[in-house]
């Protein structure tokens, strides 16, 4: 089920006191958007969710509260008597949270700000530097460089099924159960640099998480990071850990490697983990070669077009295995997707959430109140940061423990 969590961040819940269950801000949303729209198509599209997902809240609602909110014919939606009594009090309830969400913000603006500072010397070079690669590559490295491991983690070298890697653990004689893609377009980054956000991690699901330093493009392009993704996974199988305790993870393009790489372990046949975890993914290499991305129409989408037909190289962008967007997803393990609410890409979040939901695959999606990509980086300043981690953290627990339960019942 696609699940849109509150701008906090957190699962928010209303309680009531003669009502078995509760009643979460999503279905609040969900009611206010279809009652304005009176279409649940154009809701469904306002909200980043399917049209099922949409309709599923509404009934959760209508359940809790225990009577009809809208009419619903072949033509039209009408809400009733006690949609409309609800209408204004949902409307203001919501509006007291937006008001109470501004006031933090403008707190919290200082540490946006923070996190801009640290971003821009990148943003200037794609920019300025008209997307030079070897200067965009140093200062992406600069920017990680001032992320912060949490403590008592250990950093190893190794090497994962012939592609260099490192673990980060707080048990160094633990095999990792944990695999993280990293991010940087599939062009920057490395295992190195995010150490950092790896720890986060490892410290979240608590327990080890194994980085590889893919290659990239324009040096490798596809398929060749899709390659060192897959053989060190079946390294981690080949260490003994069972696909029913795996967790693969990536942020930015690492997260739409991610989901290529659980699109071609199915089609090998090949067992897939108990869970995905996608923070702020990018997954629209297509529409940044075909011009339908909205991300060109920013200041550095040539550059980030150009980024994108680095890793295509020769290869047809349609490959479901480039372009996830426009794949078959059936048959996915359980999905956890997060995105701030103010990055470029939180579009791609939303149209892989949908398209998830269509094809039967468990997926949440989570968006925070930030103005920036890969927000969880910044785990040691931003509390956005350290609520999303943790939510990866719980995500890791559920799905493990029902891959576990449906294991001992087959």
């Amino acid at each position: 089920m696609v699940g849109m969590s509150d701008d906090s961040g957190t699962a928010d819940i209303l309680a009531l006191r003669q009502t078995p269950d509760a009643i979460e801000l999503r279905h609040l949303r969900a009611f206010i958007a279809v009652a304005e729209e009176l279409n649940f198509g154009r809701a469904a599209g306002r909200l980043y969710l399917s049209q099922p997902a949409l309709s599923r809240q509404i009934r959760a609602l209508e359940r809790l509260v225990g009577c009809d909110l809208l009419r619903r014919s072949t033509h039209r939606v009408e809400l009733t008597l006690a949609g409309e009594a609800l209408l204004d009090r949902a409307r203001a309830l919501l509006a007291d949270l937006d008001a109470a969400l501004a006031t933090t913000r403008s707190v919290g603006g200082e540490l946006i700000g923070r996190v801009n500072r640290l971003w821009a010397p990148l943003i200037e070079e794609v920019l300025e530097g008209a997307g030079e690669l070897g200067a965009m590559r140093a200062a992406y490295e600069r920017m990680l460089a001032q992320a912060v491991i949490p403590d008592e983690l250990a950093v190893l070298p190794l090497t994962a099924g012939g592609v260099p890697a490192l673990q980060v653990s707080a048990d160094a004689s633990a095999v990792p159960s944990v695999l993280h893609l990293h991010g940087g377009g599939l062009v920057l980054g490395s295992a190195y640099g995010y150490r950092a956000l790896a720890g986060a991690v490892a410290d979240s699901v608590g327990s080890g998480v194994l980085v590889p330093d893919y290659r990239l493009a324009p040096e490798h392009p596809f398929p060749a990071a899709l390659d060192d993704a897959r053989n060190a996974y079946l390294w981690l199988l080949d260490q003994g850990v069972p696909p029913s305790d795996l967790i693969v993870s990536g942020d930015s393009g690492g997260g739409g490697l991610v989901v290529s790489l659980m699109l071609q372990l199915r089609e090998l046949g090949i067992p897939l983990p108990a869970g995905v975890a996608l923070l702020c993914p990018g997954l629209d290499l297509a529409g940044l070669l075909d011009g339908s991305s909205p991300l060109l129409a920013s200041g550095n989408g040539e550059t980030l077009a150009k980024v994108a037909g680095w890793y295509v190289g020769d290869h047809r962008v349609d490959d479901p295995l480039i372009s996830p967007l426009q794949a078959d997803l059936r048959g996915l393990p359980p999905i956890l997707i997060q995105a701030g609410t103010g990055d470029p890409i939180a579009h791609d979040a939303g149209l892989l959430a949908a398209r998830a939901e269509e094809y039967g695959v468990e997926v949440t999606m989570e968006l925070y109140p930030v103005d920036t990509h890969i927000f969880q980086l910044f785990w040691s300043f931003l509390p956005e940061a350290r609520q999303a981690l943790a939510k990866v953290g719980e995500f890791t627990a559920r799905v493990r423990g029902d891959e576990a339960r449906r294991t001992a019942g087959s």
